[in-house]
């Protein structure tokens, strides 16, 4: 019996990823696998639009609350944690389901990844000098322009961390990134994987809800969790945590860097500015069927995804 494919549920922030997920799970023998570079912290709940405690106890996830917030976690991380889920979901006859938005840990997961140096807050924290200049990550951008032509075309300048990244692996290793990527093919996943994608056409509804959810995660407290994780010694602002797209920009208003209406702009700017990168990386990635999620409901999703997989099993 052929291994069982392995399931890529993955969109835009805000797009209902988490619902289509929840309404896949109770119509398929499947264990479901967070792929999102913020949920695996503990106490970063709101701000990382977590699954609610009610939908975990429901609908586990791996590999959420993995990780203190001041500890890094990347693309290798993902893929060495979740190498052994998806063979352990299908031992057990059971559908390994992907769900989230971090992009690079998809592409990581399906095409191998190559092996990178680990983090060098010295440089991070030069990095970090040249943003916070007058041109801000700009300059970033056009230094990684000069030593990695190939990786600055592919990484928006609005992209802090990516930008960081690799310009830190050429400043440690002479190396671009994008040479040190070709030897990942080794480590690619080996079975079937099919992939879909919840892809808004209609982007005014989609900053819409981009811009309510925000809202929501005001009144649920976002500045008093941001609050809390700035009281603990070991968690300070250049961790990769708490850059993340409205953790940043809470951390900018509690320290007195932003009003209140600045504060709430620009987290919202930030997140339309996440969507509208995980929707490019969506456009290049081959083989994804996509479905419009402003039109078709949760549970249509999944009864859609339940239909193509039985074809393909056919």
């Amino acid at each position: 019996m052929p291994d069982l494919p392995v399931i890529y549920i993955l969109g835009p922030t805000a797009s209902g990823k988490t619902a289509v997920a929840c309404e896949l799970s109770k119509r398929l023998d499947c264990e479901l696998i967070s792929v999102d570079s913020s949920q695996v912290y503990r106490r970063m709940n709101i701000g990382s639009a977590k699954p609610s405690s009610d939908e975990l106890k429901h609908f586990p996830h791996h590999l959420i609350d993995i990780r203190e917030p001041w500890q890094t976690y990347s693309a290798a991380d993902f893929c060495e944690d979740a190498g052994p889920l998806v063979a352990q979901a299908r031992a057990a006859g059971r559908y390994p389901v992907l769900v989230g938005g971090t992009m690079l840990y998809f592409k990581a997961f399906a095409e191998g990844i190559a092996d990178m140096p680990a983090a060098d807050p010295a440089i991070r924290k030069e990095i970090t000098q040249m943003a916070d200049g007058e041109d801000g990550w700009q300059a970033v951008h056009s230094r990684l322009q000069e030593v990695d032509p190939v990786s600055a075309s592919r990484i928006h300048p609005n992209d802090p961390q990516r930008l960081q990244r690799a310009l830190e692996i050429f400043m440690v290793t002479g190396k671009p990134i994008s040479e040190l990527q070709q030897a990942a093919a080794g480590n690619s996943h080996s079975g079937v994987i099919k992939k879909f994608g919840l892809y808004p056409q209609n982007r005014k509804l989609l900053h819409s809800r981009i811009n309510t959810r925000f809202d929501a995660m005001l009144q649920q407290g976002l500045l008093q969790e941001v609050e809390n994780l700035r009281t603990e010694p070991e968690i300070h602002f250049e961790l990769p945590s708490q850059r993340a797209v409205g953790y940043r920009q809470a951390w900018q208003y509690l320290a007195g860097e932003l009003n209140q209406g600045q504060f709430v702009e620009a987290g919202k700017a930030a997140t339309r500015q996440l969507a509208k990168r995980q929707l490019t990386w969506m456009r290049g990635m081959q083989g994804l069927e996509l479905f419009d999620s402003e039109k078709l409901s949760a549970g249509q999703v999944a009864a859609k995804i339940i239909r193509s997989i039985a074809d393909c099993s056919a």
